[in-house]
C-alpha cells in the first residue's frame, strides 16, 4: 500500500485492471485501517478517472452475494449520497411511488455515512426485516412490487472499510460505487449523484453496457432532482438541461427538504407523505423524482404523464400499501 499510496501523491493513476486489484486487496483485509483510511481520504482529494472507477466497481460487483431475478424488469431509485445536504429520504419513498405506480424495484441503500439517516436507517426504524435470502426477497417483489437490498448483507467484503466510513464521516468514493453494483443488476437504474463530473463518469461506464438509465445531478449539489434550482439528466438518449419553470414548478427553498436531526424525524416525514399528509413542497419533490424513473421505463411518455402516474400512486394510496405491505403492516 505505502508504493499505492506514493503513486497517488505524485498525481498519477491506475489502470482499471490496478484498481480492480487493490479494491479486492482492501474488501480482503490485506491493508491496515490507517493505510485504508489514507487511500480514501486522498481519493476525496482528487478527481477520479472512469478507468480507475470501473475498476472499483467490476472489484465490488464480482465480490457480492449476487441476485439473478430472471422475468423481472427491474429498477433501483439509488443515489451515491455525500452531497452534504442533509433532505429526507427522497429517493427512497420515491421508490415506494414508483412500486405503488406498478414497476417492480429492487432499491439498494444503506446506513447514512455523511448524512443523519440513510434509506438503511428509516426502514429499519420502520421495521423491516433486512434479509438476503432470495425466495423472501422474491416474495416481496410479487406481493409489493419492491424488495430492499441492504448493501453490508450483500457486500460482506465491505466489512473492513464500513468502521473506516463512519470515522471518517465524509463522502468517499465507495459513495460513488453504491449505485454501480446493485446485486440484482437492476436494467433499469435511476441513479443521483454529487457532481456533474461523476454524473458524466456513469454515463461513459453506462454506455458500455444494456442498462436503460437515468442519471441525475441537480446543478446546485443535490443528488437528486431537489427543485431547489436547475438540473440535468443523463441518460441513453443524451445529455438533457431542465429548470422548474419549464417543469411547471417554482424554485424551492432547501429548508423545505430538511429530513430532521434524528431517524424518528426522518421517519415521520416518511410515513407523512405516504400517508398524503407531507406538504405541497414534498409531495412534489418526490414525485417529481418518482417520475423521472418512471421515464427511464418509459422514454417515450412526456414528464407529465409520467408525473401523473406517480401521482396516481400517491395519492391513491398505491405507494402506501407497497410500503405496508413490504413491512407486513
Amino acid at each position: 500500500m505505502k508504493e499505492i499510496l506514493a503513486h497517488l501523491f505524485e498525481y498519477k493513476t491506475f489502470s482499471r485492471q490496478e484498481a480492480y486489484e487493490i479494491l479486492t486487496n482492501i474488501a480482503m483485509g490485506k491493508y491496515d485501517s490507517h493505510q485504508i483510511a489514507a487511500f480514501m481520504t486522498a481519493y476525496g482529494m482528487r478527481s477520479i478517472r472512469v478507468e480507475e472507477l470501473g475498476g472499483f466497481r467490476d472489484a465490488m460487483y464480482d465480490l457480492c452475494l449476487k441476485l439473478d431475478f430472471n422475468g423481472y424488469d427491474l429498477i433501483d431509485l439509488c443515489g451515491t449520497g455525500g452531497d452534504g445536504k442533509n433532505t429526507f429520504n427522497i429517493s427512497t419513498i420515491a421508490s415506494f411511488i414508483t412500486a405503488g405506480a406498478g414497476y417492480h424495484v429492487a432499491k439498494h441503500g444503506n446506513i447514512g455515512v455523511s448524512s443523519s439517516c440513510g434509506s438503511s436507517n428509516v426502514m429499519e426504524y420502520l421495521g423491516y426485516q433486512f434479509s438476503n435470502d432470495k425466495s423472501e426477497l422474491q416474495r416481496q417483489l410479487d406481493e409489493a412490487n419492491i424488495c430492499f437490498l441492504h448493501a453490508p448483507l450483500f457486500h460482506p467484503a465491505m466489512k473492513t472499510v464500513a468502521p473506516i466510513r463512519r470515522a471518517l464521516g465524509v463522502k468517499t468514493f465507495f459513495n460513488m460505487l453504491g449505485p454501480l453494483t446493485n446485486p440484482a443488476n437492476p436494467r433499469f437504474q435511476s441513479v443521483g449523484v454529487f457532481s456533474l463530473e461523476l454524473a458524466r463518469l456513469y454515463g461513459y461506464l453506462y454506455q458500455n453496457t444494456d442498462k436503460q438509465y437515468s442519471i441525475i445531478h441537480a446543478l446546485d449539489g443535490y443528488d437528486e432532482i431537489s427543485m431547489t434550482g436547475d438540473f440535468k439528466v443523463i441518460n441513453n438518449q443524451g445529455e438533457s438541461y431542465y429548470n422548474m419553470e419549464e417543469l411547471g414548478f417554482t424554485p424551492i427553498s432547501a429548508l423545505d427538504l430538511t429530513g430532521g436531526e434524528t431517524i424518528a424525524d426522518a421517519a415521520q416525514i416518511f410515513l407523512s407523505i405516504l400517508n398524503n399528509q407531507g406538504t405541497d413542497v414534498q409531495n412534489n419533490v418526490v414525485l417529481t423524482n418518482a417520475a423521472f424513473a418512471i421515464r427511464t421505463f418509459n422514454p417515450e411518455k412526456s414528464f407529465g404523464d409520467c408525473f401523473y402516474e406517480a401521482e396516481s400512486s400517491l395519492m391513491e394510496g398505491k405507494a402506501l400499501r407497497s410500503f405496508q405491505k413490504l413491512i407486513k403492516k
